[in-house]
């Protein structure tokens, strides 16, 4: 296949670390992968819905429709057992509107000052969505478990990466090389059902 045929897949985020890693989740596929920013389409679509599906679904049909080419949105969240779930489809605006990604991971510390480390349980939930411009969508999803630290470790990865622990590694996501966090992530297991459902929009993934 040559590089001109190569299905073309715009990427429905302009976040550099989900950018980085769906290029490296994906690149053994036969895949043309664009971003908003490289075809001048930077529309604004606001998470509305009440459920991971819903909001991945939103992005990926909006993005698809303005671009007429194969969109992948997803939405993720972390989900805190001690928190009743919290801070899950909130996760990007659970310490407020323009907060960082310090400042979220500092939010949710504060939250579990002194909770026990058996009590700290945790998952990383992904859903992901693939639209075709005629507005037809499947869905991937992956989880993956941890615990939270009680402070930040790890330079590698993004958002709440450096307190998610896996004890089967000893580290946090924030700690585990990119081919690593591939295999063990919640996106990474999403991520690995995309040709299936490209497939079943009818593009040929070979």
């Amino acid at each position: 296949m040559t590089e001109n045929s190569k299905l073309k897949l715009l990427l429905a985020t302009n976040n550099r670390g989900k950018v980085e890693e769906y290029r490296s989740l994906l690149s053994d596929l036969p895949l043309e992968l664009l971003t908003p920013e490289n075809i001048g389409t930077l529309i604004d679509i606001e998470e509305t819905g009440t459920t991971y599906e819903e909001n991945a679904r939103l992005k990926a049909v909006a993005l698809a429709r303005a671009s007429k080419l194969v969109a992948l949105a997803d939405d993720s969240g972390l989900e805190v057992d001690f928190l009743k779930g919290e801070p899950g489809i909130r996760s990007s605006r659970y310490a407020g509107q323009g907060a960082s990604d310090a400042d979220r991971v500092k939010y949710l510390l504060k939250k579990l000052d002194g909770v026990p480390w058996k009590e700290r349980g945790a998952l990383f939930r992904c859903i992901i969505a693939v639209a075709a411009p005629d507005g037809r969508v499947e869905f991937c999803s992956g989880i993956c478990e941890g615990i939270i630290t009680i402070a930040p470790c790890g330079e590698l990865g993004f958002g709440y990466d450096p307190i998610f622990y896996f004890p089967e590694l000893k580290k946090t996501m924030a700690e585990l090389p990119m081919d690593v966090k591939n295999r063990v992530s919640h996106r990474g297991k999403a991520a690995r059902q995309v040709p299936d459902v490209l497939r079943k929009l009818g593009y040929i993934i070979t």
